[in-house]
């Protein structure tokens, strides 16, 4: 089966390269470095270090506190992260600086992971949430480097796509040294799958063990002043295409409301920052973008983040957040950098990538969870309106992020282990 999935890869490569001149139009950073996807580099790598490969910016989020202990632990050892993304790439940059190296991902095709294989000689591969790469994996135990699937996570609608390429999963699954799913249900599908039970160990999600900047209070209190100080503030976290226009006429609504009301919308993708400027002028409301350092006035409507690695200082300067790609089928992102800061929290239907971390917490009703915009408008009205009940959640969903900590010592004994054998 991976010959074929090889064959297929190999024929494809025209179309993918295409993708990737044509996506530079839209973000010039795809075109460059490119290259690396196959193998080849400009500047040789250090070799015989830990290498992290987290596909863009949401992994390369979810993993930098383990990055961060390796860093400590590990201070001789080279350090290799890998992205798909160009967003990643530059998140990684803004991290990590000079303490780690960044090349992109090398594609799944056997002559290909070989070169990378045998540029850098890795003492360790850890791939995060859902990288599972057949011929990645398959090359890495050939040459006897051990394998974690970190924070691993596998959604029901994502199991059945698996499903369908049993055997080729099936074997990937089985070459990998260790998998760390973030729940038990995550172990459940992995080990449906083919996956064995004796190489599946439950660390829960590293996403609780959150790290909030002793600096963040100051920036937040700085900015809500930017803002307007006691004027009601709710975000929309990483917004997908197809949502932002849901976004702004529920906030219509809401200002029929609280005429004071501002929203912050901050897309997930930097390349619709200009496209979703342009939704925001064309349904009539006043702007004020990130990237033009200045204070909203009373008639600002809407406050667009058009910057990167700046979404945790947004939520914290926030009264009420609503989690983007939830109200469209994308699967929603992570509830935790707001709940551990306090902030109430709004979702759509659509989390089924966070489902276990969604349902955990409407469980403890430290969220809320809507099935359309209207619904939406109303949840943030009355939130904003009621600032005993929004305390309550928000003061709810801290606890739980606090309650659920530990993954990160979990999961660095893995990673200690795995080194040591």
């Amino acid at each position: 089966m991976r010959y074929l999935y090889t064959l297929i890869f190999t024929l494809l490569i025209p179309i993918y390269l295409l993708g990737i001149y044509w996506r530079g139009f839209r973000a010039p950073a795809y075109r460059k470095r490119w290259l690396e996807r196959f193998g080849i580099f400009e500047t040789p790598v250090e070799q015989s270090g830990i290498w992290v490969h987290a596909v863009s910016v949401g992994e390369v989020q979810a993993v930098a506190q383990l990055v961060g202990r390796l860093i400590d632990r590990y201070p001789d050892m080279p350090l290799l992260i890998t992205t798909t993304t160009p967003t990643g790439a530059d998140r990684v940059k803004a991290m990590f600086g000079n303490d780690v190296t960044h090349r992109y991902a090398p594609l799944d095709l056997p002559w290909v992971v070989r070169r990378f294989l045998g540029a850098f000689q890795p003492r360790l591969l850890v791939l995060v949430e859902t990288e599972i790469w057949p011929n990645l994996i398959y090359y890495t135990k050939l040459e006897g480097v051990p394998t974690l699937l970190a924070n691993a996570r596998l959604s029901v609608r994502s199991a059945r796509g698996y499903h369908r390429v049993a055997g080729l999963t099936r074997e990937a699954l089985r070459n990998l040294t260790l998998i760390a799913p973030h729940a038990e249900a995550d172990a459940e599908r992995f080990h449906t799958l083919g996956a064995r039970p004796e190489k599946i160990e439950v660390t829960g999600s590293i996403k609780f063990d959150v790290h909030l900047p002793g600096s963040l209070l100051e920036r937040v209190d700085v900015l809500r002043r930017e803002w307007g100080g006691q004027r009601p503030v709710w975000i929309a976290a990483s917004t997908h295409e197809g949502e932002d226009e849901m976004v702004l006429e529920a906030h219509a609504t809401i200002r029929q409301l609280l005429p004071e009301a501002l929203l912050v919308l901050v897309p997930r993708h930097p390349e619709r920052f200009e496209r979703v400027g342009q939704l925001v002028e064309e349904a009539g409301f006043s702007l004020v973008k990130r990237t033009q350092q200045l204070s909203c006035e009373k008639d600002t409507a809407v406050f667009l983040g058009d910057t990167m690695g700046e979404l945790t200082l947004f939520l914290g300067a926030s009264d009420v957040a609503f989690i983007g790609g939830s109200l469209v089928p994308h699967g929603g992102h992570n509830i935790l950098e707001a709940t551990a800061q306090g902030v109430a929290v709004v979702f759509g239907p659509h989390m089924f990538n966070f489902n276990e971390i969604s349902e955990l917490f409407l469980q403890h009703q430290a969220a809320a969870q809507v099935d359309t915009l209207e619904a939406l408008a109303d949840q943030v009205a009355r939130w904003l309106s009621d600032a005993s009940e929004r305390s309550r959640v928000g003061e709810a969903g801290r606890e739980l992020v606090e309650q659920n900590r530990g993954a990160l010592d979990r999961l660095t004994r893995l990673v200690d282990r795995l080194l040591l054998s």
